[in-house]
């Protein structure tokens, strides 16, 4: 095994922002993320960038599986990357599952794609 090898990477060290609760989508520079533990403004917490999960989604976007989504930093959800403003992240991930107007999540696969600060 190579000496440098750190692991798989599917988990990353990040200083949060804001408060987050578990569970809580977040962008760490031009990467999407899912923070997996309570963390207070300020302080170090983890967010896993592979797999798949459920995040909020902005209720009026019409979401069909296999759409790269953006985040929006500042409202905390998913929508469609076509929509994204200035300070968004774009490419963030991509839906698994369509997710139609009036539902408020959506099943994401992340690490799939290259997140952009729009």
């Amino acid at each position: 095994m190579a000496k440098n090898y750190l692991g798989p990477g599917k988990q990353i060290p990040f200083i949060a922002a804001a408060t987050l609760a578990s569970g809580a989508p977040v962008a760490i520079g031009n990467l999407f993320g899912i923070n997996l533990h309570d963390v207070a403004s300020g302080a170090q917490g983890v967010a896993a960038i592979e797999d798949e999960w459920i995040v909020p989604k902005l209720s009026t976007a019409v979401v069909t599986a296999g759409l790269p989504l953006a985040f929006s930093i500042t409202n905390g959800y998913v929508f469609l990357n076509g929509s994204a403003a200035t300070g968004d992240l774009t490419n963030a991930c991509v839906a698994v599952e369509a997710a139609g107007n009036g539902t408020t999540t959506v099943r994401v696969r992340l690490g799939l794609g290259l997140p952009a600060i729009h």
